[in-house]
Parts: structure tokens; sequence; C-alpha cells
């Protein structure tokens, strides 16, 4: 039974995974029967509170290889979908610094390599021979898809922010076809109380499903689908000492990143992960190529030069 329930589980995921529909709700795919659901767990408020914040603390660094499948309207895919996958080494560091370097299978050459600091945001296309940096609050979006790429959103994927004790929160249930989760919502204060986050739990195993992100008024910034949690290998490990204390034991393998105000759809599938082993910072550090041409984006200009 046991092997029954898992075989048509990971069926279900692929499904929906193809379907673009990011293992939610699938037209046509028929429900589970309710012998054949996983038993819900359950937990308290406080429990998930300490689950969550647990991987919060716990994972400072992160050095990992995964590959990147744009999905079809997404503003990567105007750089990566002649490639239809990249291979693509990802660093990051708290509080905000991020790169990654992608590159093209089997010929291994550069793609594009982007990094950002919380600050600034630095990206290189050597195949346009372009190099884009600008503010990473910048909002305006350019009318050319390459100008769009943002490193930093990497962050809310991989580099969870702690729910602090004064942020408000409540939780409660909600079920679909196939799944049962608790909702974990944080609250913004201020004149307007407003919802900043959403966790969602799968009861099944208690593991983060889904990070929400929400601006002001609403706005969704970010939907972040996680799934394939997977123990750290004993390499990561022993690499990293600290992990098993910290409580930060295991690492999803499948992550989406929507950004549906961005045009950002990635979908990262992680082959090699490892935790809080020390970066140096100058693995960070992205200078502009010689010959290539600076675009600063969010100038009501654009500046460049040879």
């Amino acid at each position: 039974m046991i092997q029954r329930v898992t075989t048509c589980m990971v069926l279900a995921t692929v499904a929906a995974i193809s379907c673009g529909c990011g293992g939610k709700v699938v037209t046509g795919h028929q429900e589970l029967p309710p012998a054949m659901r996983p038993v819900a767990k359950d937990a308290t408020r406080e429990e998930l509170l300490d689950q969550y914040n647990q991987i919060a603390r716990g994972t400072q660094t992160l050095n990992a290889t995964v590959e990147l499948k744009p999905t079809a309207g997404s503003k990567y895919s105007g750089v990566i979908d002649e490639y239809h996958e990249v291979k693509a080494f990802l660093l990051a560091a708290r509080p905000a610094q991020v790169r990654m370097i992608g590159q093209a299978p089997v010929v291994g050459t550069t793609v594009f390599d982007m990094a950002s600091d919380g600050g600034t945001f630095r990206v290189s296309i050597p195949s346009k021979h372009k190099f884009l940096t600008g503010p990473v609050a910048a909002e305006k979006n350019s009318s050319k898809p390459i100008e769009n790429l943002r490193p930093q959103h990497l962050l809310d994927a991989l580099l969870w922010p702690e729910v602090r004790k004064e942020e408000a929160s409540f939780v409660r249930e909600f079920n679909d076809e196939n799944a049962r989760y608790y909702v974990l919502t944080v609250l913004r204060g201020g004149y307007q109380t407003e919802v900043l986050r959403e966790i969602w739990f799968d009861r099944a195993d208690l593991h983060v499903a889904r990070l929400l992100t929400f601006g002001p008024k609403g706005v969704l910034q970010s939907d972040v689908q996680l799934s394939g949690w997977q123990p750290l290998d004993a390499n990561a490990s022993q690499s990293a000492p600290s992990t098993p204390a910290n409580g930060t034991s295991s690492f999803p393998r499948a992550i989406r990143i929507d950004r549906p105000h961005d045009d950002y759809k990635l979908d990262l599938q992680v082959t090699k992960i490892v935790l809080n082993e020390e970066l140096p910072t100058d693995r960070f550090k992205l200078e502009q190529p010689a010959g290539s041409e600076l675009v600063r984006v969010g100038d009501a200009t654009e500046n460049k030069q040879p």
C-alpha cells in the first residue's frame, strides 16, 4: 500500500509539472480515492513556526548545482530557451548575496552570469555582448526581455526570511483533490494590516510545499513551490557540520519560481547541494567583461560604453 501511494503521488506530481500547474489541481486528472491519500499529520501553529524558523535560521549559505528549465512566456526563455535546459552553478549567502552562472549543455559555454548583493544587481549575457546593472529596488520593466533578469529573486526560494516573534500569524487548513495542507499566514502591521507571506505545509510529511510573498495592497510578488525533499548527502553534512544541529537536515530537489508581475517563471532541479560552508566574498563579485555593452537598467536613458 505504501508503495502504491508513493507511485500515485509521484505520477500526480509529474503530470502537474508537465502541464505547468505547479503540482496543484490538474484539469482532467482523476481524484485520488480517500483510501489512497496519505494520512494527514497534525501540528500546532507554534510547531509549524518552529519548524519553518529552524530551516530559515539553519541555512546561512548555499552552494548548489541545478538544472534550469524556462517556462514558455518567461523572460528567462528569451535567453536560454534555445538550449532547452541549462546547467547552473548557484551560490547564496545571507543577508542578500547571490550569484548564478548558467552554462550550455555539452559545450559548457557561459549563457549568463548574474550576481546581486542586495543593493545592486549585475547580469552578463556573453551571447548578446551586454552587461546589465541597476538597483535591486528598481520597479521599471524594460521592453527588452533580457533586461528584466533579476538574480535577487532567487533568494525567496533559497534563503527564507525568519518569522519574527513580533509578527502576527495564524494557521488554517486547505485541502485539494490529492493533498491536505496547513497554511501559515504571516501579517504585515502598520496603518492597515495586510498579508505579508503564506507558508504552505504538506500534511503528509509537514514539509514546506509553497511560499507566497505579497507586497502592498495584496500584490503577489513571488510564488515558490517546493517538492522532492531529500536528506542532505553525507558529503554535504561533513562539509557543514553545523547543519544537523541547526535542524536543516534536508532540502527540496525541485523548485519552481513564479513572479507573475515580472513575467518570470523558472524550474530548478537541484542535482547537488551543500549548506553552510564558508563562501569567500570574491566568489560573488561580477565585473563587466571587456568589450561588452553596459546597460544601466532603471535609468531614464541607457548609458553605454564600449
